[in-house]
């Protein structure tokens, strides 16, 4: 009896921690799909800056948006509640040894290497690296209103063809590096949806 009331217990707390890892990788493909439609516009925006180094004429109502999201960082947010507390009571809490090490590896290598890559690689800190450069040669065109908001910016820009080229570089560096994230958030997002699946049919398969 003793015995039974025991596993009665662990199948309990694996039920409410896969539940929790269940919700919080929702949270994170949610998280994931802004992204992706972050990036799409981020790559609008580099196209438009392009443009504009380009001496080509651009919508001016278009430039404040993509000035923002051209100086903007993202941020990856973790949901790693569940998985904490699986560490907490013990991984062998999963009992299905396929299951448990999908959720050990989505957690200890693809969301730690994700989060390197956004906190500690250099190469993805657009902003420290290249904005004040690309910044510098364009903010001195910006058009303000009586308010002080950007409302444009003068165009064709008058660069010298080392200052153009050396922007245009500095853009498609920031170009490579966003897709490079882009298609980590696609694919991210597919793992979370299939180890999702793997989450629900197992304890689906539990409950009959």
């Amino acid at each position: 009896m003793d015995r039974w009331n025991d596993e009665r217990k662990d199948g309990i707390a694996e039920n409410k921690i896969l539940e929790e890892i269940y919700k919080g990788l929702e949270r994170d493909s949610l998280d994931l799909a802004n992204d992706e439609q972050y990036f799409k516009i981020a790559f609008r925006g580099l196209k438009y800056f392009n443009d504009i180094i380009d001496g080509k004429i651009v919508k001016n109502d278009s430039l404040v948006t993509y000035y923002f999201l051209f100086s903007r960082e993202s941020i990856v947010v973790q949901n790693k509640s569940g998985y904490e507390s699986l560490k907490s009571r013990g991984l062998e809490t999963v009992t299905n040894d396929s299951l448990r090490s999908k959720i050990i590896d989505l957690y200890e290598v693809d969301y730690e290497l994700a989060r390197k890559f956004n906190e500690e690689h250099s190469e993805y800190k657009f902003t420290q690296n290249y904005f004040h450069k690309i910044n510098d040669a364009i903010a001195p065109h910006f058009e303000y209103d009586s308010l002080n908001n950007i409302k444009g910016i003068k165009l064709p820009l008058e660069l010298k063809e080392k200052e153009r080229n050396l922007i245009k570089s500095y853009l498609w560096k920031i170009a490579v590096g966003k897709q490079d994230r882009y298609q980590a958030s696609f694919y991210g997002k597919q793992k979370i949806g299939k180890l999702r699946t793997d989450i629900r049919e197992y304890l689906e398969e539990k409950s009959k």
